[in-house]
């Protein structure tokens, strides 16, 4: 049976709108990193050039002959974003945020049985079919969050820090500490389809 992560996942993807302590264990990925504002073209692009990667991934599974023996079809995951800002940025904060000094990890996670052989192979089959300097940048990667808060956002991007409060007064409640301004960002809605304030977003954080 295909593997559904919004039905088979939901303590991971699908939280409640309050602050909970979850651990989460080592996924694999597609990573692309980048800097700047993420209301620009490139960040788009960026987004498209990860999508193509992934469904190729899938789409020359399914067609294969030769499949992985623990392999099952699966619903493509969401996409994630890991935040934080510019070194130099950091050093002249003055609790404003611009989004220009923004600097990211966006990814999709992959199924278990994905490899870097395999994600090679179809990373030089997606820049023959659709060739974009990106790909270049796109790269496998094993990554493990560990124990964290996480809580669902609803509303638009920019209202984000009225959660992170929420989530940081949970921790302080939970005698945990935040280990670092680092989030991650996980986008259950499609911000061209769905109104601003009905976005979908999980956030979360490491502790300690």
């Amino acid at each position: 049976m295909k593997h559904e992560w919004r039905k088979k996942e939901k303590a991971v993807y699908l939280p409640k709108n309050k602050p909970e302590i979850i651990e989460v264990p080592t996924y694999n990925y597609i990573v692309l990193s980048g800097k700047g504002n993420p209301n620009s073209d490139l960040f788009a692009e960026s987004i498209g050039a990860l999508y193509s990667v992934a469904y190729g991934i899938k789409m020359t599974l399914k067609k294969s002959d030769s499949l992985p023996s623990d392999y099952n079809d699966w619903t493509v995951y969401p996409l994630e974003g890991v935040w934080d800002i510019s070194e130099e940025a950091k050093e002249n904060y003055t609790g404003v945020l611009n989004k220009d000094d923004l600097v990211y990890d966006i990814m999709i996670r992959q199924p278990e049985f994905i490899n870097q052989d395999f994600f090679d192979q179809i990373l030089e089959m997606t820049k023959k079919k659709k060739p974009h300097p990106l790909l270049d940048k796109v790269r496998f990667e094993k990554i493990s969050d560990g124990r964290c808060i996480q809580m669902l956002h609803i509303g638009s991007y920019d209202n984000e820090p009225e959660s992170f409060a929420i989530m940081e007064t949970f921790a302080k409640d939970s005698k945990l500490i935040r280990k670092s301004k680092i989030h991650r960002e996980i986008y259950l809605s499609d911000f061209r389809k769905v109104p601003e304030n009905k976005l979908k977003t999980v956030l979360r954080f490491r502790v300690e």
